[in-house]
């Protein structure tokens, strides 16, 4: 058993003169007073990587930036899904009582702390080093492959991928800290650069700087007590080359042993979280996880179902698309904005009930996959 008792996010964007640790930092703080406790309390300590400042013992380093002593120190790196990972690490942790309060964190300067060619050779390393990587892709690039067969085998337009990009501005517009506050149209993301067809400019989540960090705890805190009510991993390969096909992906998978963890059903779903670096990525994770039949997400997008008053209100900070995404703590701030969402504190954003939330994290191409359901139980 673990509670969710404190979550600390900074705005997304640019952050001059602030270093990786500097930005988690941050972050953690924010956390630490939201939880209401002192670093002293702090006896575990997980840590994403950062491409920023690849070092080798980063959690470490962070302890002593940060002025802890933990007794569990640990960095993750699983892509996209480590903070989900970390999260999940961290309910084990306390759950098996080698911890109490175990602090999650992850932040990059990405954006004024390293150059475009540097960040596009560091994200290239998610190919395969002989098969993949020396013919150039990017990250965009292995996922517009995958968009490319998902819109054969679906019948899904580009417009209808667009709606998401569309859907997540929107829900940015209400939150000060995402890095984008211009409303955007179906017709703008069409008209939008191209970056690796079908996927354009603003079909891809921006490269931001940013912190986010959470704890975890063996009791709850506060008011509001945000239960860790079950989770669970899949991995079904790394390299796009060697993915199963559509509808075998590790997400289902993920889902499936978290559903049985945690003793929920996806109808039980209030509130959703959910990784969305890339248009095509939100839409077959959407798929995949349940909360939409095959091909159906855009027209359920396009009917209001995940807006903030739908029946699933989805990543209503903006999600990676719009709040911006800074590596391992982009994904966080889905877990951050969640919480807050069940915790009643989300403002002009809150949402009519998030008792319990499914989050869901995916690293790589498609490749390491972290669903988590929350619940409210007080």
């Amino acid at each position: 058993m673990s509670y969710i008792t404190g979550t600390g996010l900074t705005p997304f964007g640019k952050h001059e003169g602030r270093s990786s640790l500097d930005l988690m930092s941050m972050a953690a703080q924010l956390a630490l007073d939201d939880a209401g406790l002192k670093r002293a309390d702090i006896d575990g300590i997980l840590c994403g990587y950062s491409t920023v400042s690849p070092h080798i013992m980063l959690a470490t380093v962070f302890a002593e930036h940060f002025g802890v002593q933990p007794s569990y120190a640990h960095a993750v790196q699983v892509g996209g899904a480590t903070g989900l990972a970390m999260a999940m690490l961290a309910h084990h942790l306390v759950d098996a009582g080698l911890a109490r309060h175990v602090l999650v964190v992850g932040g990059e300067n990405r954006l004024t702390g390293q150059s475009r060619d540097a960040s596009i050779q560091a994200l290239a390393q998610v190919g395969h080093p002989d098969y993949e990587v020396p013919l150039g892709p990017t990250i965009p690039a292995y996922y517009a492959l995958v968009a490319s067969r998902y819109m054969h085998e679906y019948g899904v337009t580009q417009e209808d991928l667009a709606e998401f990009a569309v859907l997540m501005r929107n829900h940015a517009l209400s939150h000060p800290g995402a890095q984008f506050h211009e409303p955007i149209s179906v017709t703008d993301v069409m008209a939008s650069k191209p970056v690796a067809l079908p996927l354009k400019l603003l079909d891809c989540c921006p490269v931001s700087d940013g912190g986010a960090a959470c704890i975890v705890s063996r009791e709850p805190a506060g008011d509001a007590q945000i239960k860790v009510r079950g989770c669970a991993q899949a991995h079904t390969h790394q390299h796009v080359t060697a993915a199963p096909a559509l509808g075998e992906l590790g997400a289902e998978i993920a889902i499936a042993r978290a559903k049985t963890a945690s003793g929920l059903s996806i109808s039980d779903v209030r509130y959703a979280a959910v990784y969305d670096s890339f248009t095509i990525t939100l839409a077959m994770l959407l798929e995949d996880l349940g909360l939409a039949g095959r091909g159906e997400a855009a027209a359920q997008v396009r009917a209001g179902y995940f807006s903030r008053d739908g029946a699933v209100p989805l990543n209503t900070h903006g999600g990676l698309l719009s709040y911006g995404h800074c590596g391992v703590g982009g994904a966080m701030a889905h877990l951050s904005e969640a919480h807050l969402q069940m915790t009643g504190r989300a403002g002009a954003r809150q949402v009519r009930d998030a008792s319990v939330t499914l989050l869901h994290g995916d690293g790589g191409v498609l490749s390491s996959h972290v669903s988590m359901f929350l619940e409210r139980v007080r």
